[in-house]
C-alpha cells in the first residue's frame, strides 16, 4: 500500500559524537531492523532488512529535528555517509565546524542531551498482517528516503500516525462492509 504521505520514525539509539583528524562527526543508527514500533495500541510496524535497497543512491540530507533549514550534511556533497548493514541504517555526519547549529548539536549529543534519531521517507511497498486479536502489523518493504535527523523528541505523532490510523479505520470499515454483503447474499440464497 502506497499512501503517498511522508512518514517519519524515531528511536533512541547509540548515537555518539566523535572527533578524528580535527574533524567532528555524529554517527549512529537511524533505523534498526528487527525492532517493532508501536504506532498506537493495536497497530505496529517493522522495517524489513531490504527496505533501504536502492534508496541510498538518492540525494539525502542530514537534518536537525527534520528542519530543512538546518542541514548538517548531504550524501551528494560527501558530508553524509550512509550504509545498510545487518543491524540497520547507519550514518556518519561530518560537521561544519563553522556552523553554530551543528556545533551546538555536537555538544548536546556529546553530553547525552540528544540521543534520538529519525528518518523521513515515503512508503513504496509494505505488507499488512491482520492478526486474530484485531491488531494490525505493517512490514515496510521499500522506502524512498529523503532525510535522516538527529531529534530531540520522537516523531510518532501528527500527520504520519493519523494518516496511517485513518487508513486502518478505512480498511476495517471495508472489511466489515464486505462481510455484511456476503452475509446478505448468503441469506438470500437460503431463503
Amino acid at each position: 500500500m502506497n499512501r503517498g504521505v511522508r512518514q517519519a520514525r524515531s528511536q533512541a539509539t547509540q548515537f555518539r559524537a566523535a572527533e578524528d583528524n580535527g574533524e567532528k562527526y555524529i554517527e549512529g543508527y537511524f533505523s534498526v531492523f528487527g525492532s517493532t514500533y508501536e504506532l498506537w495500541p493495536g497497530a505496529t510496524e517493522s522495517i524489513d532488512t531490504h527496505a533501504f535497497d536502492g534508496a541510498l543512491n538518492d540525494d539525502i540530507r542530514a537534518l536537525i529535528d527534520h528542519e530543512t533549514r538546518l542541514v548538517l550534511g548531504r550524501n551528494k556533497s560527501g558530508t553524509l555517509e550512509l550504509k545498510v548493514d545487518s543491524r540497520g541504517l547507519w550514518g556518519k555526519i561530518r560537521l561544519n565546524q563553522n556552523d553554530t547549529d551543528a556545533m551546538n548539536l555536537y555538544a548536546r549529543v556529546e553530553r547525552g542531551d540528544v540521543d534520538q534519531c529519525s528518518f523521513g521517507f515515503d512508503i513504496l511497498e509494505e505488507d499488512t498482517e491482520y492478526r486474530d486479536d484485531g491488531s494490525v502489523h505493517w512490514t515496510i518493504k521499500k522506502v524512498k528516503l529523503y532525510e535522516v535527523s538527529c531529534v530531540t523528541f520522537p516523531a510518532y505523532k501528527d500527520t504520519s500516525i493519523s494518516a496511517r490510523k485513518q487508513d486502518f479505520e478505512a480498511i476495517k470499515k471495508r472489511k466489515t462492509d464486505e462481510w455484511k454483503k456476503r452475509m446478505k447474499e448468503r441469506l438470500k440464497k437460503e431463503c
